[in-house]
């Protein structure tokens, strides 16, 4: 996941649509007394699941334990589906509308074989995904557990969702097949649990991703010279590329992240990829940008050709879709919006303005589904890196209340 905070201040006053009454329920109160005497159970579970491995397309194991872990907090109808998320039912809330999902991801951006320990350093807690999105699944975990042992009234449905596929290649292949297949049609607003902190995310930044593969015959470097080259291709597009220019708002951005290929110095590449990423919070401007893109690449390809007219050598371009997360907006004035500002405010949460972001609720956003992120309290910096590390903060069982007031307002009260 990666937050941006925009523009887009909410004004105060917003203690409505029902906080006040939710937050004065017993059943309610007794839920977010829980959590704020069981911050050191969330805190458990968040570095217990953390040590267990979840590279991208490998989440199957901790995805078996989040199961395990729900179905000892009484969910109901625990299962896992085709593509590995994990799905349950809150006990009492059967067939009722609206239909709420609570979710957070199972995966990590890092690769098998890392090791995946949590170290505490003083106050702080060094692991791999211990803020994005360990501390999300353990903030629903504790949700669960909360609202089933006090048995807070629920109207509506209530499933508990662990997801796959939200990070980097997984291209929100978990939420994605959740709304097209698995409930397809059947829910009406979805609150995802990503990070930590104090944020509200209500835009989902769109982005196109492609490997670009430039092809050639190779040759030595000093005894084929004369021929294009693959590798000068590709740089004449990243060049290309490098010079485009975006605007700043809707915030629209481009990088090269990797580049590979060839076999030794004095060689003429045979294959050269970089891989590619466009974003912005426009699809309009998405789309744009796209276009300009593959013209640079189009031209670092044509520019490579005319350098060497004498020769035959073939050059050619290869573009592959590795990724599409589609862009959406919920507005600030939405009820899903107004109901998570107002469960802010009431809970004391320094949230005043909301944001931009690529998470799992990009895919319901785009299909018009009520939709937001929010953040699962504490501190952790330097997320994707092998750096991060989460800090414990005094308020952090203020996350789970957030996320269990949000729930109670959203499936009826």
């Amino acid at each position: 996941m990666r937050i941006l905070i925009v523009l887009g201040c909410l004004g105060m006053g917003l203690v409505s649509g029902g906080v006040e009454e939710v937050m004065r329920e017993p059943g309610m109160r007794g839920a977010l007394e829980w959590m704020r005497t069981h911050q050191g159970w969330t805190l458990e579970q968040q570095i217990s699941i953390c040590e267990i491995a979840a590279p991208p397309f490998g989440e199957a194991e901790r995805g078996k334990e989040f199961a395990r872990r729900l179905g000892e907090l009484g969910m109901e109808e625990v299962r896992t589906d085709s593509e590995g998320n994990v799905i349950s039912r809150l006990p009492g809330t059967k067939g009722g509308k609206p239909v709420v999902v609570l979710s957070a991801h199972l995966d990590t951006v890092f690769p098998a074989g890392m090791d995946v320990k949590v170290y505490r350093e003083g106050k702080r807690l060094r692991g791999l995904g211990m803020g994005d999105d360990c501390r999300g699944l353990a903030v629903v975990l504790t949700v669960a557990r909360a609202l089933r042992e006090v048995k807070v009234e629920i109207p509506g449905t209530v499933l508990i969702v662990g997801t796959v596929g939200e990070e980097g290649q997984g291209d929100l292949r978990g939420v994605r097949h959740l709304f097209t297949k698995e409930l397809a049609g059947q829910v009406d607003a979805f609150i995802s649990v990503d990070g930590t902190g104090w944020r509200l995310t209500t835009r989902g930044v769109g982005s196109n991703r492609y490997k670009v593969t430039y092809k050639g015959r190779g040759g030595h470097s000093y005894g084929a010279f004369g021929m294009p080259n693959p590798a000068h291709a590709m740089g004449r597009a990243i060049a290309r590329l490098a010079d485009i220019t975006v605007p700043q708002t809707p915030r629209t951005t481009f990088n090269v992240g990797t580049v590979t290929g060839g076999t030794s110095v004095n060689s003429v590449p045979i294959e050269v990829s970089m891989e590619v990423d466009l974003r912005s919070e426009s699809p309009r401007e998405l789309a744009a940008l796209d276009e300009r893109m593959k013209a640079a690449l189009e031209g670092g390809l044509e520019a490579e050709k005319k350098r060497w007219p004498e020769s035959k050598a073939p050059i050619e371009l290869e573009v592959k879709s590795i990724g599409v997360r589609p862009a959406g907006e919920v507005g600030d004035d939405e009820p899903i919006v107004r109901k998570a500002m107002a469960a802010a405010q009431a809970l004391g949460l320094p949230v005043l303005a909301t944001g931009s972001g690529s998470t799992d609720a990009n895919l319901p956003i785009s299909l018009g589904i009520a939709a937001v992120t929010i953040t699962g309290g504490g501190f952790s910096p330097n997320a994707h890196s092998i750096d991060e590390w989460y800090e414990e903060r005094e308020d952090a069982y203020k996350g789970p209340q957030w996320a269990a007031v949000l729930v109670k307002l959203l499936a009826g009260n």
